[in-house]
């Protein structure tokens, strides 16, 4: 039985090799971007390869997984076929409609929250056609705005995605020759000296989340540790579940992560409550970082990923 490429063990790096290459950060990060571009042209050969028309990506929160789904459309673009990317966000069923949990909120995480016959077509006639109309979800009022996108990939790839990607419900009434599943997800841990894991690739999605919630959705600490145990159910309740299912991995890790978090979370300490419960959850993670020499955000290339989290 062949090997899922999500058993392939994570890579274990030591500190001590992590802050040698960032005494030269310019060069150490250039070269973990090159690595990354490396993966995503290497998918993109696999995928071209194969001869399917339609990719559905999917992975854990702060994995990378829009970003890395634009840049898998550009690669693709640049070899001269269409390709476009399609958020399953867009199929939401709307204020009004979504699923209840126990409690009575609205669940907008399980996959009843989409509108599955209406994304079930359009899937289809991607690969079927590699065309189709995409609705536009209007975030605002929270409600499908009416409007419609139209997609055309025909001789191209779709890309396709979202929490509920490999959800069975929606992949398995397409033809296995027609999409790839592909799961981005970090593949690099960190140790210290005497190889104890220290980071483990949970620890540096959740310090992605935090920057960005900050940063760009007006959250702080409190509400992004508060939220973080939910996020990780709902991964392990309908992403995780099905990570088996991938016909390809795509690792999102950059080794200068540790660095770039070490210097940019300390300053959140001062902004949550010392008697709030979650302080002991933010200082663990920054003793966690603490031994990386810091660089600077400001010194991330433009064209990576991280943009995502740190803007």
């Amino acid at each position: 039985m062949p090997i899922s490429p999500v058993q392939i063990p994570k890579r274990l790096i030591s500190s001590e090799i992590v802050n040698f290459a960032a005494q030269r950060p310019a060069e150490f990060m250039e070269l973990c971007e090159n690595q990354y571009d490396a993966r995503v042209r290497r998918a993109v050969e696999t995928i071209l390869d194969s001869g399917r028309g339609l990719v559905l990506l999917t992975g854990p929160s702060s994995s990378g997984k829009t970003t890395s789904a634009k840049r898998l459309a550009e690669v693709v673009r640049n070899s001269g076929r269409r390709s476009e990317v399609i958020s399953l966000d867009d199929f939401f069923v709307g204020e009004g409609r979504y699923p209840k949990r126990p409690d009575g909120s609205d669940d907008y995480e399980c996959v009843e929250a989409l509108d599955i016959p209406l994304l079930q077509d359009c899937l289809r006639e991607l690969a079927e056609t590699g065309e189709c109309d995409v609705p536009q979800f209007d975030f605002l009022t929270q409600k499908p705005s009416g409007k419609t996108h139209h997609v055309d990939c025909r001789d191209g790839v779709a890309v396709v995605e979202g929490l509920h990607a490999f959800n069975p419900v929606l992949t398995d009434h397409l033809p296995q020759t027609a999409r790839l599943l592909i799961y981005a997800s970090l593949r690099e841990e960190y140790c210290d000296t005497i190889g104890a894991r220290t980071v483990a690739t949970r620890d540096i999605r959740l310090a992605r989340r935090l920057t960005r919630d900050a940063l760009f959705r007006g959250h702080g600490a409190d509400f992004t540790l508060n939220l973080w145990p939910h996020v990780c159910s709902s991964e392990n309740r309908y992403i995780k579940v099905f990570k088996n299912r991938a016909d390809l991995v795509l690792d999102t890790s950059f080794s200068y992560e540790p660095c770039l978090w070490s210097g940019m979370l300390g300053p959140m300490l001062e902004t949550v409550d010392p008697e709030s419960k979650h302080a002991a959850r933010l200082a663990a993670l920054c003793a966690q970082l603490q031994p990386f020499t810091p660089i600077a955000g400001q010194a991330v290339p433009q064209r990576s990923i991280l943009r995502e989290f740190i803007g």
